[in-house]
């Protein structure tokens, strides 16, 4: 599996500044970044992923909308999103609108569903955050039956039921979804029930603390084979297993740090001072290089990490958070530039040997 590794790229569209500093319109970042899908599927990366966000700090709010118009801009990348808050959206509208995303760029879209680690979509669409776990659930519940693409029965208790609905437009090869996982056993547990792949969300630490997840979530799915293959029905196969990691890449593995540290910082503190974290310091940040979660550096020092993960994780998807706070958009494209030209084919060539 490891050998054949998908390597990609994500972006929840921070908001950016140019290269003097000043602050670029939220319009302009949505078109920096289907440039960005453009360079990243002429350079031969496989996936880009879309966060959804509803704060003034990140740009998108819609990531379907920004992936439908990679599409048109693009011919092999595969697109999604990073994540659709599935908890705050309707499931139906979800599959709807990646099964046209699906349309327009020939069967490449998949849609990765979590939670999110923001709240600011609850009370901006109208739910109760002290349902939050009821919320995922039952929709999740729902968005897998869509997946089939089969005429619907459905019942819960937060959202109106269906009777034998069709839901339009259908999809001609099926829609990949994914379920993203930030480190909650009952979460990978849910995945395998549902058959669906997981997508871990590594964003600090060493990421061989996860292998206790990805154990959970392969013994999870042997139960399911267990249960289906008792009672008559065709039991489900190997599924995928990626991560996301943040990240940047620059020339040498000075400039990277040197290049990243002031956004990532921004951005970290930022958030941090909402959620009562210290301020970064550098040695925190240097730390995460070396033994933890960002991947930062030279292409051939990002490589050798990604690969190192790969074997460690048995994954078949890696995808990097290349976009860090307001990093200059110039910078965010010689690091996608680099990551498809030079740190992909390093990873091939160490996994294979």
């Amino acid at each position: 599996m490891s050998t054949t590794v998908e390597l990609g790229l994500d972006t929840f569209g921070d908001m950016t500044v140019r290269e003097d500093g000043t602050p670029e319109s939220a319009a302009q970042v949505i078109r920096n970044l289907v440039d960005q899908g453009t360079l990243a599927d002429q350079v031969g990366i496989d996936f880009i992923g879309v966060g959804e966000h509803h704060r003034p700090d990140f740009a998108v709010s819609a990531p379907d909308v920004v992936l439908a118009g990679i599409a048109t801009r693009t011919e092999r990348i595969k697109l999604g999103s990073a994540v659709t808050v599935l908890s705050s959206d309707d499931p139906v509208r979800v599959f709807q609108r990646f099964s046209t995303v699906d349309a327009l760029s020939n069967g490449r879209a998949e849609v990765i569903l979590g939670r999110g680690s923001f709240t600011e979509s609850f009370p901006l669409f109208g739910f109760d955050l002290q349902d939050y776990e009821q919320l995922f659930e039952e929709k999740l519940d729902l968005f897998a039956h869509l997946l089939t693409e089969e005429p619907i029965s459905w019942q819960g208790q937060l959202r109106p039921a269906l009777a034998n609905a069709e839901i339009h437009p259908k999809t001609e090869n099926g829609l990949t979804a994914w379920i993203a996982v930030g480190g909650s056993p009952q979460s990978v547990v849910r995945a395998a029930a549902y058959k669906l792949p997981l997508m871990l969300a590594i964003i600090g630490g060493p990421a061989d603390r996860f292998k206790q997840f990805v154990d959970l979530y392969h013994r999870a799915l042997e139960q399911v084979r267990e249960v289906e293959t008792e009672a008559g029905h065709t039991s489900v196969g190997d599924l995928p297993v990626g991560v996301h990691s943040p990240g940047h890449i620059a020339d040498t593995d000075e400039e990277a740090r040197e290049q990243l540290f002031p956004h990532f910082k921004a951005n970290r503190d930022r958030i941090g001072a909402e959620r009562g974290w210290p301020p970064m310091q550098k040695g925190e940040f240097e730390r995460e290089i070396t033994s933890g979660a960002l991947y930062v550096g030279s292409p051939e020092t990002v490589a050798r990490k990604i690969a190192d993960t790969v074997r460690a994780l048995g994954l078949a998807r890696f995808d990097l958070k290349y976009s860090n706070g307001p990093m200059p958009h110039a910078q965010s494209m010689r690091a996608i530039e680099l990551y498809g030209t030079k740190v992909i084919p390093m990873v091939r060539d160490l996994l294979a040997d």
